[in-house]
């Protein structure tokens, strides 16, 4: 079964095994070398027996040291060629996953589990290395090698080398049949692990409810069963390895064995057949006698990196389909947009959205059919509505996050589509109820590596979120993977602190930014919102009544339409 097709970045070739199959031919060439090497062992040992003395052994040890050093280097060189080859590749196809990933929506329903994502590009890709390293070149020798010995075999005797080609194919059809079995195990094991690792990061995340709800115990029992289920899979990937080299160990040793037979009786002058009319010197009996052995070789070889294959290609598989196209993210595979320069436009856009259609996929019905609505330029307007109402879905939607299915989103001069998206996004903040925090200083949380925000930008958009004061909030503190170190509310100025660095973002999307905050904290949120948004436009979804009445409207959204719009007194 052969390996899927990737579509290479603007290095390397359009197959996985391309730049790693390169290394394949020096090491081929020196196991090649063996048949010269048994041909002066060979003809040495005729010469003594034939008088010549020490000194008809020299010119064939000199010989047999040189070959044996170019077969060393040849091997040595074949094989650091090919490891190199293959770390590019695998660098390649991880770049293609995550380019992939990158460029699907973040309301794409289909979207791999996070979890699952992080342990095929960082775990399962790895089995991508071995496969392209040691399984290629053994291919490669398991094609080329026995081809040439029976070619060497075959003018000395026709029995011998007919008993060659009797024993080599049952080998490769055993190791197919155990092959099939063991890509479904390797592909069953590599689920079974993405599936645990999802579960677990889902879990972590959910710890403090886990502990809130007493289900602690609950979710150690689920991760113990998903352990021994794991164990199972590893072991029968296991069993189905130690049983292809157990194949191959049972053929090769009776090719062997009825090869030295044939030939010791043959010296003997039990067997005068097989060789052409005419008696084997001992010189050719031990010539064939060092190739058996070597024959089998290769495939002996190709036994051991089988499993090598199958993990290989299931990995290639499993990255394939995280490669898999999904929802857009609208604007994603255009050429990078410059950066913004650091000052707002002239003025805050205005938004203006028209017969606006869009479904989930997968879902029967419409979240917006024909939805129509206007924020004036530098408006703060809150967005009322029960919840799975839409509100976060309409966000989105202005954010250029998920491509809309019909009508228009006018942002300033500019209608939203696939190649304005980006360009429209640098000039958005989009503020979640729930952001975001990674494993990293407070610094690189809050700049998001955008270029020229340094410790003094980002202290200052600290002080603004009222987090200046806050011990683990300074820039150079460590903050844990989800904001470990930092209450809710924190994690939300945090993200205020995120938008104040970018001056450039004249539009504000803001989700539910009061919500599970106490009174406060909401208060202390309202304000340092309020104060960001002076001079540009702001939407803002919440069922925070006190956060409504301090914007200009509040706009009700009902059966994906707009139901009323009320000016705050």
């Amino acid at each position: 079964m052969q390996a899927p097709e990737h579509t290479a970045g603007s290095r390397g070739s359009t197959h996985p095994q391309g730049r790693a199959g390169a290394g394949s031919v020096p090491q081929t060439v020196a196991s090649l070398l063996w048949l010269p090497q048994a041909g002066l062992l060979a003809h040495a040992l005729q010469s003594l027996l034939e008088g010549g003395g020490a000194r008809a052994v020299v010119w064939p040890a000199a010989m047999l040291l040189a070959l044996g050093l170019a077969r060393g280097g040849l091997e040595a060189w074949g094989l650091r060629r090919s490891f190199r080859a293959a770390c590019e590749r695998l660098g390649d196809l991880r770049a293609q996953v995550a380019r992939a990933l990158a460029a699907r929506s973040p309301l794409d329903a289909a979207r791999p589990a996070s979890g699952l994502a992080a342990s095929v590009m960082a775990e399962q890709a790895e089995a991508v290395v071995p496969y392209l390293t040691r399984y290629q070149p053994a291919r490669c020798k398991a094609l080329v090698v026995p081809l040439a010995i029976l070619a060497a075999v075959f003018p000395l005797s026709w029995i011998a080398a007919l008993v060659l080609l009797v024993a080599a194919p049952l080998i490769p059809v055993f190791m197919a049949l155990v092959g099939w079995r063991a890509k479904a195990a390797s592909e069953a094991q590599m689920v079974e692990i993405g599936g645990m690792n999802a579960f677990l990061l889902d879990r972590l995340r959910g710890l403090a409810s886990l502990r809130a709800l007493g289900a602690v115990d609950f979710t150690a029992q689920r991760l113990r069963a998903a352990g021994d289920s794991l164990r199972r899979r590893t072991m029968a990937v296991l069993r189905i390895a130690f049983l292809s080299s157990a194949v191959l160990e049972l053929f090769a040793a009776l090719g062997v064995a009825m090869v030295a037979a044939y030939v010791g009786f043959h010296l003997l002058g039990q067997l005068n057949y097989g060789a052409w009319g005419v008696r084997l010197s001992l010189g050719q009996g031990l010539f064939v006698l060092l190739l058996a052995p070597a024959f089998f070789e290769p495939l002996r070889e190709l036994s051991l990196v089988w499993h090598d294959r199958a993990a290989g290609e299931a990995a290639l598989a499993a990255m394939a389909r995280l490669s898999e196209a999904g929802t857009a993210l609208p604007g994603a595979n255009d050429a990078a947009v410059p950066p913004m320069a650091a000052s707002r436009a002239a003025r805050p856009p205005a938004l203006c959205v028209r017969a606006l259609e869009f479904s989930h996929a997968g879902t029967g019905g419409a979240v917006f059919d024909g939805l129509d609505f206007d924020v004036a330029a530098g408006e703060h307007v809150a967005l009322l509505a029960d919840s799975g109402a839409g509100k976060t879905t309409l966000l989105s939607l202005l954010a250029g996050l998920v491509p809309v299915q019909g009508g228009s989103i006018r942002i300033g001069d500019e209608t939203m589509s696939a190649a304005t998206a980006s360009r429209l996004r640098q000039r958005t903040a989009w503020l979640g109820q729930k952001p975001h925090i990674f494993a990293g200083t407070v610094q690189a949380n809050v700049a998001l590596g955008q270029p020229g925000v340094g410790a003094a930008e980002v202290s200052t958009a600290m002080w603004f979120a009222a987090l200046g004061a806050t011990a683990q909030a300074h820039a150079g503190a460590m903050l844990g993977e989800g904001g470990v170190g930092l209450s809710g509310g924190e994690a939300v100025r945090l993200a205020l602190a995120r938008a104040v660095v970018r001056p450039q973002a004249d539009l504000l999307l803001v989700d539910e930014p009061t919500a599970h905050l106490d009174a406060a904290t909401a208060e202390a949120v309202t304000e340092a919102l309020l104060q960001l948004a002076h001079g540009k436009t702001m939407l803002v979804a919440t069922h925070d009544p006190v956060l409504a009445a301090r914007l200009d409207r509040s706009l009700r959204l009902h059966a994906g339409l707009i139901e009323a719009s009320e000016v705050t007194p």
